[in-house]
């Protein structure tokens, strides 16, 4: 390439890759995929390594790279940032909307533009000859702290406006924020490495923005919003929402909330409506701002020395107060999870009267380090539980205290859990304490675990609450005519529930062991447990040792069941659930099986099992898995054979379809037979392939 050309491409790329920030950064609507941009950079990138002479500082490359700064410098703003008048309450509105009508007749209605207050940094950017060549803080309004290496790392900051037709001096005034996102995804970054987090997006944003190694800066995920100017080479025209349109058009970004509106009423639906949005935006906001729209009425209507006469900031209520922490207490959640939360001194937070908050768990509580008698700041964030999110701890008073997890649950007695490397710590009374019982008679109720249709979620909330069912056995001592007043239960609803519930009682070992609900215990290991303990009262004086013996049960399960069955309260639950008549029939034990698994017959063959049969699939599934196959829900091209009674269905057609060897009952004991013949008493594992049998 000549150097003419490698100029040109070098301006078309620069050209091209602004045009794809501004898709990206600024309306958030992307023209090509992220492979084909890397392509872009990397060849820019390239050319301006082999002819350095060629880099200038609005290309898209020097975003990042320059050295270490060793101090903030010092600018004089050529307009003044002045702050902005606060309304606390509608009245104010009312009385700022007052004076603008009183001033300006000849408006009505009076056109406003609302925008959101966003919570972070204002800065200034300057352009010249559309080049970005200088960014600073408010500082006092009249100085402030040159920022303009980490102001050039922020990828919606354009380096170089768009078009053509911008001033060539151009001041646009904005807030540098954190999207509540990357704010979540730097503290963790900071954890991980054993810094200390932020304690908000906006102290985050701020601290960002002011690193003094630009490096640093590039690595945090800030954002600007444009909202206003200062010093311009020209008329701005006549509309402050024509001109920030204006912004938008140069490549600056604006808020996609940015609004005219008409009147009191017109910003009185805009900052409701606002507010009721507030917690699902992915930035902070502390209020709304209106602006009189018309700029020759701003510049007629002035400032004071601190703010504009025609324009204020209606606030939100604070999102975030100081407090202190009166006690931690310990709730049970339906799942059993002991969680810690701080009693506080009570405090109006974002308009309502807090006195708890949540510390999540133990961990949490040490790694805020937060104790009893502590000032600490509060956040509510919508409708959720408010959470601590910084310890004053130079407020500390001498008699704070370390909050400790209890070792009995606060709401039944039983013993509190909490396994070595696990943040939750959780109650052991499953089926008995009332914090989890509805959770718990759910769980039992469930297709995989006793199958009782008809027992829904809506219904058991019912059970429960007219504490009819305080555990899971007196689910069989209802009636059909006391069924019969709930609401939403008839006769015949109420009848087929007992029908139900009267044939959930012949089950299996396996179902049986999952349904109630212990810890990490699902249908794989119930089965295993089933196959190998051989009896629920061989299970419940099982030790961990005992168990961990079982190939497939690890030492973590382990330790869940034998503290599930070390509970008083869950043994005499279970006791009730036999007494009530829930019963299945005996599994041969593996233990009296060949040692190795290899030695089964049926070891390597998947089955499935489908249709009606003479007796419950489980029992089936049970005897299979006992004699080493594999049970699987579904047929694939790895199913070996497909058990099937009765309206077999569309799985007997996909098994016809993949070839699979379709057998019934009396197939299926003319198959063991043959593969325990075959099989021999010496270990040997001489067993046919499927289609040998196809004809059994």
């Amino acid at each position: 390439m000549t150097s003419s050309a490698i100029t040109q491409r070098i301006e078309a790329l620069r050209a091209e890759i602004r045009y794809h920030n501004h898709r990206y950064y600024v309306l958030d609507d992307p023209e090509i995929p992220d492979a084909e941009y890397d392509r872009l950079f990397a060849e820019l990138q390239q050319l301006e390594a082999e002819h350095p002479a060629l880099i200038t500082p609005d290309s898209p490359t020097q975003r990042v790279g320059a050295e270490p700064r060793p101090e903030l410098g010092e600018v004089r703003h050529a307009v003044p940032m002045i702050s902005l008048d606060n309304a606390m309450s509608d009245e104010r509105l009312v009385e700022f909307h007052r004076r603008l009508t009183v001033a300006l007749p000849e408006f009505d209605p009076v056109l406003y533009t609302a925008e959101p207050k966003f919570d972070g940094l204002a800065i200034t950017l300057r352009y010249e000859s559309g080049v970005l060549v200088l960014a600073a803080t408010r500082g006092d309004g009249t100085r402030g702290e040159d920022v303009t290496h980490n102001a050039r790392t922020i990828p919606n900051v354009p380096l170089r406006l768009l078009g053509e037709d911008w001033p060539e001096v151009l001041e646009v005034r904005g807030e540098v924020y954190m999207p509540r996102a990357g704010f979540d995804r730097l503290n963790a970054r900071l954890e991980e490495r054993g810094e200390r987090p932020f304690a908000n997006p906006r102290n985050a944003a701020a601290g960002s923005l002011r690193q003094l190694d630009p490096r640093v800066t590039a690595r945090r995920p800030l954002r600007f919003c444009a909202y206003g100017w200062g010093e311009i080479a020209g008329e701005p025209g006549e509309s402050q929402f024509e001109m920030l349109q204006r912004l938008a058009g140069w490549g600056l970004p604006i808020s996609p909330e940015l609004r005219q509106v008409a009147g009191l009423d017109g910003c009185r639906d805009y900052f409701e409506a606002l507010g009721r949005r507030r917690a699902t935006l992915d930035y902070d906001i502390d209020g709304v701002v209106f602006k009189l729209d018309r700029l020759s009425a701003q510049t007629a209507l002035g400032a004071t020395a601190h703010h504009p006469r025609w324009a204020i900031a209606r606030k939100f209520p604070a999102q975030e107060a100081l407090t202190e922490v009166e006690a931690v207490e310990f709730q049970v959640g339906r799942t059993g999870a002991v969680t810690p939360v701080a009693r506080l001194r009570p405090v109006q937070v974002g308009g309502v009267t807090v006195s708890k908050a949540t510390l999540h768990n133990l961990d949490e509580v040490r790694r805020k380090d937060v104790r009893i008698g502590d000032s600490v700041y509060i956040r509510r964030a919508g409708d959720v539980i408010p959470e601590i999110v910084r310890v004053l701890v130079e407020r500390r008073p001498d008699g704070a205290r370390l909050v400790e997890l209890p070792t009995q649950c606060p709401v039944c007695g039983s013993d509190v859990i909490r396994p070595e490397g696990e943040a939750v710590a959780r109650c052991s009374g499953g089926l008995w304490c009332p914090a989890q019982r509805k959770e718990a008679i759910r769980h039992f109720a469930a297709r995989r675990a006793l199958d009782i249709e008809g027992l829904g979620e809506k219904l058991i909330e019912q059970l429960v609450d007219l504490e009819w069912v305080r555990e899971p056995a007196d689910l069989y001592r209802l009636t059909a005519d006391r069924l019969a007043l709930l609401e939403r239960m008839g006769e015949k609803s109420a009848a087929n529930l007992i029908a139900a519930l009267e044939h959930s009682k012949r089950t299996t070992l396996a179902r049986f062991v999952f349904a109630l609900g212990i810890r990490e215990v699902g249908e794989t290991t119930a089965q295993l447990l089933a196959e190998h303990v051989g009896g629920i009262e061989a299970l419940m004086a099982a030790s961990v040792e005992d168990l961990v013996a079982i190939k497939g049960i690890g030492p973590v399960v382990a330790a869940h069941i034998v503290g599930f069955m070390a509970q008083a309260h869950n043994r005499e639950a279970i006791a009730h659930l036999l007494a009530a008549g829930i019963h299945w029939p005996e599994v041969e034990r593996s233990d009296s099986m060949p040692a190795e698994p290899s030695a089964a017959p049926l070891t390597g063959k998947t089955f499935v099992i489908t249709g009606t049969l003479s007796r419950p699939r489980e029992e089936f599934a049970a005897r299979l898995q006992g004699l080493g196959a594999k049970v699987t829900g579904s047929v694939s091209k790895k199913t070996d054979y497909l058990l099937a009674g009765a309206e077999a269905g569309s799985k007997l057609a996909k098994a016809e379809a993949l070839g699979v060897v379709v057998i019934d009952e009396a197939g299926l004991e003319s198959l063991i037979a043959r593969l325990q013949a075959l099989h021999g008493d010496d270990g040997r594992s001489d067993t046919p392939q499927p289609g040998a049998l196809a004809d059994d």
